[in-house]
């Protein structure tokens, strides 16, 4: 039976970032997918959205002093340097979201993570079926057992079961004594309820809108979808989203009374895709006729449009969410060194824990961040 020093569950970003870094050791990496960063190959459009301009505790849902931590650590700049050095060349695309890096192919990443962790022994293709500790830790795995000292939990969290996303990390923290705070799917579009019905005719025209959700703001692209709604914009909205209103500017730095003017009727007048704002007037039932004969009550309904308030039925769920929302308890995980406060040797990083950023290249920066942390310690 194979023995390790530190055997890595999961090669993903934060797995394949801690073995990189991890030199004269007998490491190895066991993952359920036949190749290593299969979340890395979809991510972004296949462009890999790795990082953002901009980045601070505050694109975090999660403990901020934990995440500042981790942050601090291994910056924005740290990762670009560190990906330059390794000759992957990001860019930034602002399209999709402000200040946001792209590589020019998510192959690149992974072509650079498969040579870095040349030394590493891969064990993929095999499910990590449960974990014992007795002096060191026993994997039991569909191929048979593998014996490591140190174990490095980096499994992910429940999103995009596509490419072997599994409770795995949260079974494994469970069974060590780890809290799990509730999970959720983020970054996610959003269903709607009866009186929104109308989205579901709109399928495939956007806008862009500011959205306002407990005390965030966020200004996007909001796309319409057969489901209800989803973009950028709604995205980001949904990270934060409790179970209540969030609300809608669909002429976000504009002032209505200044667009209402002359002959024209609504749905020319306001800079709005004709359909999207025929189906919202018959959604206030407001007919569509030229602006200069509207009486008062009926600019009155169009001051909807910059501020409608809307409830969410629920979201389209973890199999089209970007990220799992909650997980593992980071007050009983070491901030420094990631190491598990009721196992000795244990350590959990990357999407299983309780800290999720928002669209823009923020996760895959934390996880890169914890990574590198936590291959500090050793």
């Amino acid at each position: 039976m194979i023995e390790y020093d530190i055997l890595v569950i999961g090669a993903g970003a934060s797995g394949l970032m801690f073995a990189s870094q991890i030199k004269n050791k007998r490491v190895a990496l066991v993952d359920t997918n036949a190749k290593i960063g299969q979340k890395i190959k979809i991510s972004g459009g296949a462009k890999c959205n790795i990082t953002n301009e901009n980045v601070s505790e505050n694109n975090y849902l999660g403990d901020k002093e934990f995440i500042k931590n981790s942050l601090d650590f291994f910056s924005n700049k740290d990762l670009l340097t560190f990906l330059n050095k390794n000759g992957v060349y990001p860019k930034v695309n602002p399209k999709i979201v402000k200040g946001t890096y792209f590589c020019n192919a998510s192959s690149d990443v992974i072509d650079m993570f498969n040579k870095l962790t040349s030394h590493t022994k891969k064990i993929l293709n095999t499910k990590v079926l449960d974990v014992d500790y007795d002096k060191e830790f026993i994997v039991k795995t569909e191929k048979g057992i593998i014996k490591a000292k140190k174990l490095v939990v980096a499994s992910g969290g429940l999103s995009y079961t596509t490419v072997g996303a599994s409770s795995l990390a949260f079974d494994l923290a469970k069974k060590f004594g780890h809290t799990i705070i509730p999970t959720k799917p983020a970054l996610v579009g959003f269903t709607v309820q009866k009186e929104q019905f109308w989205f579901k005719n709109l399928s495939g025209i956007s806008c862009d809108v500011e959205i306002k959700v407990e005390n965030k703001k966020f200004n996007g692209k909001l796309l319409f979808a057969h489901k209800g709604c989803s973009g950028p914009a709604v995205l980001n909205a949904s990270l934060y989203w409790q179970k209540g209103k969030l609300t809608i500017d669909f002429l976000p730095k504009k002032r209505l009374d200044s667009l209402l003017k002359g002959n024209k009727n609504i749905s020319t007048a306001l800079p709005l895709p004709k359909r999207f704002m025929q189906e919202f007037l018959e959604s206030i039932d407001l007919k569509d006729k030229a602006v200069s004969s509207l009486s008062k009550e009926e600019k009155e309904k169009l001051n909807i449009l910059k501020e409608y308030d809307f409830s969410p039925a629920g979201t389209f769920g973890f199999s089209k969410a970007e990220v799992t929302s909650g997980g593992i308890d980071t007050s009983e995980v070491d901030k420094n060194s990631f190491e598990s406060k009721f196992q000795k040797n244990l350590f959990f990083i990357g999407e299983c824990l309780n800290a999720t950023g928002e669209l823009g290249g923020y996760n895959f920066q934390l996880y890169f961040s914890q990574a590198s942390l936590c291959a500090s310690r050793f």
